[in-house]
């Protein structure tokens, strides 16, 4: 049971992401706008956050970006049907995960869980603390650092970057990332897109020339060891 804060100004929308939530026994809050939801995290941090993108006044992406300045709370974003550019763009600010509307309230309360499994300690078969050269990555305090800096990573971007080291030089498909880490069984390959070229401008001496996560063409990726 995790608590959940469901951020929409359509009422009709939060009374059904609500209703089936709570019927998958999780405690939730609702508010109506971006200052109401700040405001009531605040107040009662959240265990995750349902936020939409498109909301009068200030807008899913600025409350995202003022969320991540306080913690590091999981983000699912309700984007538009078929709007691309609205995934990337709240994936970029940080959203851990994202659901077009119309959605299927089922799937949302699936995403839900597979957030919460992801960033509360799922994936036991890796090792908590994953290292390679100067990065570390510890799963238990949920951060990575690198040279004894720490890394400004969103969760999913720290999930990744740890399945990714605990498996150097095996090249895995977008698809097989999208399942291992995300926990899809089908989904938009650009979720993983995006995130790589996040990762890779915070782990990478130079993004544009990566050495470490490397492209295998015609496959996915693959984290190069240090050497």
């Amino acid at each position: 049971m995790a608590q959940v804060l469901v951020v929409d100004d359509d009422e009709t929308v939060r009374e059904v992401v609500v209703s089936y939530l709570r019927a998958a026994e999780h405690v939730v809050r609702e508010a109506g706008d971006g200052e109401s939801a700040l405001a009531a995290m605040r107040e009662q941090p959240a265990d995750l956050v349902v936020l939409d993108l498109m909301m009068p006044g200030m807008d899913g992406i600025e409350v995202c970006r003022r969320l991540r300045l306080s913690g590091e709370v999981p983000v699912i974003m309700l984007t538009a049907r078929g709007s691309e550019q609205d995934r990337v763009v709240g994936l970029e600010h940080g959203a851990d995960d994202y659901v077009t509307k119309p959605f299927s309230p089922r799937e949302l309360v699936l995403r839900v869980d597979s957030v919460l499994r992801r960033t509360g300690g799922g994936a036991a078969e890796l090792p908590a603390v994953v290292s390679d050269g100067d990065l570390v990555v510890d799963h238990t305090r949920r951060e990575a650092t690198r040279a004894g800096v720490p890394l400004a990573l969103t969760g999913r971007e720290l999930d990744l970057l740890r399945f990714l080291v605990a498996h150097p030089g095996t090249a895995f498909s977008r698809d097989d990332l999208l399942r291992q880490v995300w926990g899809w069984s089908i989904g938009d390959q650009s979720t993983v897109t995006v995130h790589v070229r996040r990762l890779r401008e915070k782990v990478e001496t130079d993004p544009t020339h990566p050495t470490r996560l490397v492209t295998v063409w015609g496959v996915g990726y693959r984290w190069e060891a240090a050497s």
